[in-house]
């Protein structure tokens, strides 16, 4: 006679599901809410300085000043992180990442039905800003909390796996936008920009809709829920006010948030050199096709989906710390060589760089965040913390494209100082790595508990 199946199985294999659910639902939200924030990097560097910003005398101009407004999104972002993480680390992450959603997918669509300066005059670069301040305002509450939907979700010594879902979401909104953009971009240039390059905008209200229903489905974190339990038993017990999260963060974890912040900005750096500068550098300055650059871009994103999975998963077992190091090492050796090989016009070679800086250097280095900025932060201010991380350095991130499109204008197309600033960058983020705690085998539920009882101690 079979024996029975006991409780614990039955509730572990529940707690797989759910996290299996959590995964899922981190990766389609994010691919949605990178989708929409790819787009409007790729459009700053083809369309948007012509139709919103015309300058006939010199159109680099134009991507100059269509590269201040993608900037104009990064300000917004720490505003979000801090409103969101604030919500989510005190009301919980759902209703945190439904909102986001659809700030960014609303956003996004009105983008698309923008009107240009040639035919509202100097109301539609206005618009054109006020939707980008939204669309930071929601994409700087997203990462936090998807990111820790799966990794708090995630199974004992799974959380390096599990964290990589985001950003595998990441990788297919970069994967999506950059391919319908290449779509388009083959179109007749009186085509692409009177109509075309508006299709990528308003496909994002169908994406909305998927990600939406899937984000409903979730529920909150047992990791939130075992500390809201243990907040309300510590109320009911001295009637003790509960703190702000960020005034906690900033009092209790500061050091944690300024190597996660040193790490996300040199990660960042490289990044965008790949996401938008390069587009940027081969159209105005190579013979290579812009087409052909995002090909390259995509096919980057592509391998990056399944080697942001990978270096989560080997961070399991060797540590955060030295993956990132792995990333940061690839980043630095790679950065001027892939600027030579654009300036060659070597379309063959292009696509190799691309793949191995982004799906190698970035996905070392993005593949391990979410696990390893999670794990430096207390549950009670985990989503601010994680949030404050990525979108505080985004200040300085969001006006790259810009500095990087003035250096090229003023160099006649000259990469290298663009190339020195990026090593300088990933320098910082490996020397941050290199000081931060290894956090691969904490545990989630008591990180933070050793320095609130040191500080209660002091006050006592």
């Amino acid at each position: 006679m079979a024996e029975p199946v006991t409780a614990e199985p039955a509730a572990e294999q529940e707690r797989t599901r759910l996290a299996k659910r959590a995964a899922i639902a981190s990766l389609v939200g994010t691919a949605v809410e990178w989708y929409d924030y790819f787009i409007f990097g790729t459009a700053s560097a083809l369309v948007f300085g012509p139709l919103f910003f015309p300058n006939e005398d010199d159109p680099i101009i134009g991507t100059l000043s269509a590269f201040a407004v993608f900037g104009v999104g990064f300000f917004a972002r720490p505003f979000g992180g801090i409103v969101f993480g604030h919500f989510g680390d005190k009301f919980g992450r759902k209703a945190a990442l439904v909102t986001t959603l659809m700030l960014m997918g609303v956003s996004t669509f009105l983008i698309g039905l923008l009107p240009t300066t040639a035919q509202i005059g100097i109301w539609a670069p206005v618009l054109l800003v006020l939707l980008r301040l939204v669309q930071g305002f929601g994409v700087g509450g997203e990462w936090g909390g998807a990111s820790l939907v799966a990794v708090e979700y995630a199974p004992p010594g799974k959380r390096g796996a599990y964290g990589s879902f985001p950003q595998i979401g990441n990788a297919v909104g970069l994967v999506f936008s950059t391919s319908i953009f290449a779509l388009v971009s083959m179109l007749p240039d009186e085509q692409l920009f009177s109509w075309g390059w508006r299709i990528p905008f308003l496909l994002s209200a169908v994406l909305i809709v998927v990600g939406l229903f899937i984000r409903f489905k979730l529920t909150e974190t047992p990791t939130f829920q075992a500390a809201q339990e243990k907040l309300e038993q510590q109320a009911a017990k001295d009637k003790a006010k509960e703190k702000m999260p960020i005034a906690e963060l900033l009092k209790r974890f500061k050091r944690p948030l300024l190597l996660a912040m040193g790490m996300r900005f040199g990660e960042a750096v490289f990044g965008y050199i790949i996401l938008t500068i390069g587009l940027t550098f081969a159209t105005n300055y190579t013979d290579i096709p812009r087409t052909q650059v995002l090909v390259a871009s995509t096919v980057a994103a592509a391998l990056a989906i399944y080697t942001y999975y990978f270096f989560g998963k080997l961070s399991d077992r060797i540590g955060r710390r030295t993956v990132f190091i792995i990333g940061s090492l690839v980043g630095i050796v790679v950065t001027f060589p892939f600027f030579w090989i654009l300036d060659a016009d070597a379309i063959l070679l292009m696509y190799v760089v691309y793949a191995a800086a982004y799906a190698i250097g970035v996905g070392a280095l993005y593949g391990v965040e979410p696990a390893f900025f999670s794990e430096l932060f207390g549950t009670k201010v985990r989503y601010t913390g994680l949030s404050l991380s990525a979108q505080i350095p985004s200040i300085l991130i969001g006006l790259w494209p810009l500095a990087s499109t003035a250096l090229l204008a003023a160099t006649g197309g000259d990469p290298w100082p663009i190339a020195l600033i990026t090593v300088l960058a990933l320098i910082i983020g490996l020397v941050c790595a290199a000081l931060a705690p290894e956090t691969n085998k904490a545990d989630m539920n008591r990180i933070g508990e050793e320095t609130e009882e040191n500080a209660q101690g002091e006050k006592s």
